[in-house]
């Protein structure tokens, strides 16, 4: 119960209210910590070493400070039991007298690791804003990308929203349920540090090229068999098994090792092409095409890919689910 439990709760809270602009969220603090770190060490000699001890340093903190939170919570919950530690399950053992607190505080961190609905949210109100202009599609699609939206035409901001909502499923929620999975919530909150760690400071950047390597790469192990799991799930979401060579020989296109997975998915299914040039801070990006029809996008195909990630969603919390209950 104490693991299923919390799961099924925090993916529901994710699934009515996404992030809700008013209640604190402990990624912003994760954003707070990377950015004072950043700003004092990323100078000088040795970024490399001192970029790759920063992103060493945060994501085993946060991984030790929940895990003891959790091991303080189990004393208060069940006082003549010590904790056991094991690698296949939550970090805790089941043996509570009153697990009830421990429960609340797993909900409400996996409630806040899960950002399937807000980008959802955010990809509807591109496509939204689109309708009204283009200018407003840029500023809308500017919220949710790391690139220069300025010049986009409507096609690319179709497009970008598109590979982004794919990306985000693998991010945003199948890697953190496979972290939860393995690790328990200790290692959930530990990928969304490594995940933050790689938004902020994981780009070939003159800037960042050498302080975010260590964080781009753990970054890239953290989400290698996730991304791919995301695609498979997408795929069978699709009820388009066929599509699964698609993905293999497309998705390996990208620059990045993973996410080029979800994106093929998505490409396939919705018979279009992602990729492409793109700035980043500045800088061209030539990234290469996933697909090969470069049709129009339109609503019905953001419909239809909210429904095949929301889908996805529904077959992730049952496969874990079955694994936990056997």
């Amino acid at each position: 119960m104490i693991y299923i439990l919390p799961l099924l709760i925090g993916w529901l809270l994710d699934l009515i209210l996404g992030d809700p602009s008013w209640l604190p969220h402990p990624i912003v603090g994760f954003g707070k910590m990377i950015a004072f770190g950043e700003h004092r060490l990323n100078k000088g000699s040795h970024r490399k070493l001192k970029g790759a001890l920063m992103t060493i340093f945060l994501i085993v903190f946060i991984f030790v400070v929940v895990w003891l939170i959790r091991t303080a919570i189990f004393s208060l919950s069940s006082p003549f039991h010590l904790p056991s530690i094991s690698l296949a399950t939550p970090f805790l053992c089941p043996s509570l007298d009153n697990p009830y607190l421990l429960i609340l505080f797993d909900a409400v961190l996996i409630f806040y690791c899960l950002a399937g609905t807000t980008l959802i949210r955010e990809v509807r109100e591109v496509f939204l804003a689109l309708d009204r202009s283009l200018e407003e599609g840029r500023k809308q699609v500017a919220r949710i990308v790391g690139r220069d939206t300025s010049e986009l035409s409507a096609q690319e901001v179709r497009t970008a929203a598109l590979e982004t909502l794919a990306e985000n499923l693998s991010d945003g929620v199948i890697a953190p349920l496979f972290w939860y999975t393995i690790l328990g919530v200790p290692g959930m909150l530990a990928y969304k540090m490594i995940n933050t760690l790689d938004s902020m400071i994981g780009y070939k950047t003159e800037r960042y090229r050498d302080f975010g390597c260590w964080a781009a790469h753990i970054d890239d192990i953290a989400n290698y068999i996730p991304a791919r799991l995301t695609a498979l799930l997408m795929v069978i979401a699709a009820g388009k098994p066929q599509l699964v060579k698609f993905v293999w020989r497309n998705g390996r296109k990208h620059a990045s090792p993973n996410s080029g997975y979800p994106e093929a998915a998505l490409a396939g299914i919705l018979n279009c092409r992602f990729g492409g040039p793109h700035y980043y801070f500045g800088e061209l990006f030539d990234k290469p095409y996933i697909g090969e029809n470069a049709r129009e996008l339109t609503t019905a195909d953001m419909q239809k890919a909210v429904r095949i990630n929301r889908t996805a969603e529904v077959l992730a919390i049952i496969i874990i689910t079955v694994i936990y209950c056997l």
